[in-house]
């Protein structure tokens, strides 16, 4: 039985009113639970100690860069005002220090930059670009104007490029990364690692692709060498006025894949979309959470009149949807990443020129053995493998039904 037979069995199945299944929560499921009985709820987990940073009284930025590595954090914020704090294991930890002060803030901010991007701080409000010290790592650095003065934020930049198999990724990632033509969306909040995964993607394809890329960032973050494929790293800013003006020139450079650091306005969608239409094999970024809603999101962009023709664009280039958020592990040592992923096999297309969105989620759930997986059963197999806690299955999952079907109450 065909994948399409399989999605439109499941649909025609759910919609028969006069038999309906034995178990209605059962049906969630995606494949039958072997445990139906409610699992006895555990003793609570004792909070994690609480981090304390001290810092010198005449604290310097690489000293914070260094303590925000040793640390083993994503992000130094530094806000006039009050003290350092830091980002770690997905948590802000307040320093033990002085609050910065506007002087002592433009004293380490500002030797970073040139008098022009000081004079595009103080037009515009905010600055990117990123940073590099060496020996230690790269950063991703964005200075902005806020009620009490200058503030700036650091990201690190693993300096190792990352792979799947490293990150612990889902093994169909690969897959994704040899489709020939297409848009690949990857999705999720802000500082879910949406960066790392496309990097360790194109890290894949530079290993096991003979092809042409062409990045397109604002700022460039990971630098891959170019070892089986030709890479062309271009930042907004520096090498083109915008995403969707560096887009529009890629269809001129003969690109084999183009990945699209962030697609953050009609322009940049929809020159994706006709990039990918021509042959490309486009990745992207939004910040959405889950497949469905990515979808919307694109179609939504536009103005009603376009959305038709959006729909029809849409339906013969799109490829893959990749969700992930970052989970504060068990123990609340690290981080973990879980994934929804939707790959576009036979019949996908018809739910996005017919606008059925809401059947998705089910498509999804027929697709397994493509490697699809729904965000809860991402969660799922996370909570069995004890990589998370019940409390955080419980924050972040959608369908509480799924996971009583499997034995465990969230309630």
């Amino acid at each position: 039985m065909s994948f399409f037979q399989k999605f439109t069995r499941k649909l025609t199945m759910q919609e028969e009113p006069e038999s309906p299944p034995a178990d209605p929560v059962a049906s969630f499921a995606e494949e039958p639970p072997d445990v139906v009985a409610s699992t006895p709820e555990p003793e609570p987990e004792p909070p994690a100690p609480r981090l304390e940073i001290t810092l010198e009284e005449g604290y310097r930025l690489e000293d914070l860069l260094r303590r925000l590595v040793s640390e083993k954090g994503s992000d130094l914020h530094l806000s006039v005002g009050i003290p350092p704090l830091f980002r770690i294991h997905g948590s802000l930890v307040t320093s033990k220090a002085r609050p910065l002060s506007q002087e002592h803030a433009e004293a380490i901010l500002f030797p970073l930059v040139n008098a022009e991007q000081i004079d595009s701080l103080k037009d515009c409000g905010n600055l990117d670009f990123a940073y590099e010290v060496p020996g230690l790592a790269r950063f991703r650095v964005n200075y902005f104007k806020q009620s009490r003065g200058l503030a700036a934020v650091f990201r690190e930049i693993p300096s190792k490029i990352p792979t799947i198999e490293g990150l612990n990724m889902p093994p169909v990632l690969k897959n994704i990364s040899m489709f020939q033509s297409g848009l690949v969306v990857v999705t999720g909040p802000t500082g879910s690692g949406k960066s790392t995964t496309l990097a360790a993607m194109i890290n894949h394809i530079n290993h096991n692709r003979r092809a042409h890329v062409i990045t397109i960032e604002d700022p460039i973050e990971f630098y891959h060498p170019s070892r089986n494929c030709l890479i062309d790293h271009r930042e907004v800013g520096r090498h083109a006025l915008s995403f969707s003006d560096a887009l529009r020139a890629t269809l001129r450079e003969d690109p084999d894949i183009i990945l699209v650091g962030e697609m953050r306005d009609l322009e940049t969608i929809y020159n994706a979309i006709k990039a990918a239409e021509t042959g490309a094999l486009v990745f992207g970024t939004l910040h959405t959470s889950s497949a469905a809603k990515t979808i919307d999101r694109i179609i939504d962009v536009f103005p009603a009149r376009q959305q038709e023709q959006i729909r029809a664009m849409l339906a013969e280039s799109f490829r893959a949807v990749v969700a992930q958020l970052l989970l504060e592990k068990a123990g609340g040592q690290g981080r973990v990443a879980v994934h929804e992923i939707l790959i576009a096999e036979a019949g996908f297309s018809n739910l996005i020129r017919e606008g059925k969105t809401s059947q998705i989620n089910n498509y999804i759930q027929t697709g397994k053995e493509y490697g699809m997986q729904t965000m809860d059963a991402g969660l799922l197999n996370l909570f069995k493998a004890d990589s998370i806690t019940k409390k955080t299955v419980r924050a972040w999952c959608h369908d509480r039904n799924f996971f009583r079907s499997a034995g465990i109450a969230l309630d």
